[in-house]
């Protein structure tokens, strides 16, 4: 991982002089399968339909600031008013936002670990202290009890449903139970929401928890990672705040105009969802066939969590020997010799499949 040089250390603010940049570990590959990204190709009829878009888009001109058009089709998709959403660059940048409008020294964060590392790092750029209530180490599961009692005294509380990287939901009436505990305010993270059962969604609950946020990207089921675009809906005097953090146009007119065609033609995308769906759960069986060398988590997201002994050589192996790049989560804390595997298409998941039961074939041949 990079280091600031020693000169920036002593210009840059104290509470940063060890901060490392973020680092996907990407490496060039044949299948690319370590950053959750939808790796089917857009429908064509959405395809063309953003060529046409970006083509009419002119370059000379700011961007509506606020997204406008963009959030008027998303509140009409999520049956609220325009006040009630807030586009951004990517969900990042509203998860760095409420860090900053809603934390900051002595104030408290709570999350649920493992879990989105950028929670811990963002809080941290701003001095804010994290209190990780860490999920059960067998299932992944939350900790209830725990969960509620740590919101009690807490500024900001995340729950990620389904969350990455364990895949798992988080129960509505838990997150009904938290909302009623926490002082302050409560985001669920919903990148993944599109490829969990329906009536998964935390956004039913808002209407009677308005210190309740939930949090959608384009990047995951829409296929539309390299736009940057994440939205957020809460309560319309919620969504204020993040309109009076935020930086100008940061949602430039390409990407509103791309989201704009994207959204307006979302009932596309249903078959490219049941199809992950589908093939994450034959990749999920296959997984289980290399059982007891290989342990997989259920998971409604588009990405499995595995376990297996030595799983970095496992992932340098995979990368090396067969081009397939998966995400390695075994130095993180709570998931020694875990592995994270996007969900692909068939034939990207028959190949990892194959490179898999090949690695762990040659590995046990040389403890032998």
């Amino acid at each position: 991982m990079a280091e600031l040089s020693p000169r920036m250390r002593a210009l840059v603010q104290p509470h940063l002089a060890q901060i490392e940049p973020y680092d996907p570990a990407f490496a060039p590959c044949r299948i690319n399968l370590s950053a959750n990204e939808n790796t089917y190709p857009l429908p064509p009829a959405v395809r063309a339909a953003v060529d046409e878009a970006l083509v009419a888009t002119p370059l000379n001109r700011y961007p509506d600031p606020m997204s406008n058009d963009l959030r008027d089709e998303l509140a009409r998709w999520h049956g609220v008013g325009r006040e009630n959403i807030c586009v951004a660059n990517g969900g990042d940048e509203l998860i760095f936002n409420l860090m900053l409008a809603f934390g900051g020294p002595g104030r408290t964060l709570t999350t649920c670990p493992p879990d989105f590392s950028e929670y811990a790092f963002f809080a941290s750029l701003v001095q804010t202290p994290a209190n990780a209530v860490f999920r059960d180490p067998d299932t992944f599961a939350l900790r209830a009890d725990v969960l509620v009692r740590a919101a009690e005294g807490s500024n900001i509380v995340i729950l990620t449903s389904p969350n990455n990287p364990t895949g798992d939901l988080a129960p509505l009436e838990l997150v009904e139970r938290v909302c009623r505990a926490c002082p302050g305010v409560v985001l669920v993270d919903e990148a993944y929401g599109e490829f969990a059962p329906a009536g998964a969604s935390a956004e039913a609950l808002l209407d009677r928890h308005r210190n309740l946020m939930v949090l959608h990207t384009l990047s995951k089921a829409f296929g539309a990672a390299g736009i940057r675009a994440g939205y957020l809906v809460a309560a319309s005097d919620i969504i204020d705040v993040f309109a009076a953090v935020r930086q100008i146009y940061s949602v430039n007119v390409l990407t509103q105009a791309a989201a704009l065609a994207m959204v307006r033609a979302r009932d596309a995308y249903r078959t490219t969802v049941e199809a992950i769906v589908s093939e994450r759960e034959r990749l999920h069986a296959g997984l289980e066939r290399l059982a007891p060398r290989v342990r997989v988590w259920p998971s409604t997201a588009n990405f499995l969590l595995v376990r297996m002994a030595r799983a970095a050589e496992v992932r340098r192996r995979l990368r090396d020997d067969h081009s397939i790049l998966v995400r390695d989560f075994s130095a993180s804390p709570g998931l020694g010799d875990c592995l994270r595997v996007t969900v692909g298409t068939p034939e990207e998941n028959d190949a990892v499949l194959a490179a898999l039961a090949q690695i762990l074939d040659d590995l046990t041949e040389e403890e032998r």
